[in-house]
């Protein structure tokens, strides 16, 4: 087994390899003046089970094109299998039509990563459980709710706690991890006029005099987030956290998050951080790399992963 990693999130890859007392593959990835990318792998792959880690953060196309070239290199290096390890999978919001002459990028970044060459694929908390059907090759996708619910079980143990889901959508979410952590419900039904902007309407359940915690898989405007702490607030919670898959924080994200009323956000490494999301006072990461780390174990022994998923 071999891991190499692309230029999104070294310091995961990094921490994956520890897990697997490996060492990254040696390779070269780099730009041309004009920014067009170019990849040799320096070592031998030829019949070697190899899993290819790339996020497909900011800047998503070019490391979206990154990790098609790596693809690529490996196929024709020879590897026997290529698992493409997406942390963050980008396009992900783009799962259906949402309009006329509108695309499902989600869907044509599948075809593109399974034309490349990969064999298979293993990503983290998809924004939409349909996108493994986008796949014409094996999927796994893996759920950040096992590291979660192990923080909050070792932070919150005894409070009174309420999991909330911060739309419609999200609730199947967040009742998985209420139900292992024996929490009450609560949904906050919100209108978004447009993409980005969301407008919190009405709080279903009871939140007053309550510790609240807000379950979601992406962040990256935080208006979402951010205006449901000040609904819950309002409503008379004692205190609002929230837990999120993929930190994307784009834009004035951080900042808005520091001005909430949430005591802390809490964030996976799936992205890696930027400085800003590193200072910030009550912005806080977990480590997915043992969670990932023995999921690509498991695929290489050809050992069952589904456990992985509770």
């Amino acid at each position: 087994m071999k891991v190499l990693a692309g230029n999104s999130n070294r310091p995961l890859a990094a921490a994956i390899s520890a897990y697997l007392n490996l060492q990254l593959t040696a390779a070269s990835i780099r730009r041309f003046s004009d920014m067009e990318v170019f990849v040799e792998i320096e070592e031998n792959v030829r019949g070697e089970d190899v899993f290819l880690i790339q996020s497909t953060s900011f800047p998503a196309n070019d490391n979206l094109m990154e990790l098609l070239v790596c693809l690529d290199a490996l196929r024709r290096g020879s590897a026997r299998r290529v698992t493409a390890v997406i942390p963050y999978f980008g396009y992900a919001r783009q799962d259906r039509k949402t309009g006329p002459r509108t695309p499902i990028s989600a869907k044509l970044v599948a075809n593109l990563i399974t034309t490349a060459g990969a064999d298979r694929v293993l990503t983290l908390d998809l924004h939409a459980g349909q996108i493994q059907g986008f796949f014409d090759i094996p999927t796994d996708n893996l759920f950040g709710r096992p590291v979660f619910v192990q923080d909050m079980r070792e932070r919150y143990q005894g409070d009174d706690l309420v999991i909330i889901s911060p739309d419609v959508g999200g609730v199947v979410r967040a009742r998985a991890i209420a139900s292992r952590l024996d929490a009450d419900l609560a949904i906050i039904d919100k209108r978004r006029p447009r993409a980005g902007v969301s407008e919190v309407m009405n709080i279903i359940g009871e939140v007053e005099g309550r510790r609240c915690i807000l379950v979601d898989d992406i962040v990256d405007s935080a208006g979402t987030l951010c205006n449901a702490a000040v609904a819950l607030m309002e409503e008379g919670a004692a205190s609002v956290s929230a837990y999120v898959t993929h930190g994307v924080l784009s834009g004035g994200a951080v900042a808005r998050v520091a001005a909430s009323p949430m005591e802390e956000l809490v964030i996976t490494d799936s992205i890696q951080a930027t400085e800003a999301v590193r200072v910030a006072k009550n912005i806080r990461q977990l480590s997915i790399a043992p969670l990932l780390g023995e999921a690509v174990k498991r695929i290489n022994e050809e050992e069952s992963v589904s456990s992985l998923f509770d």
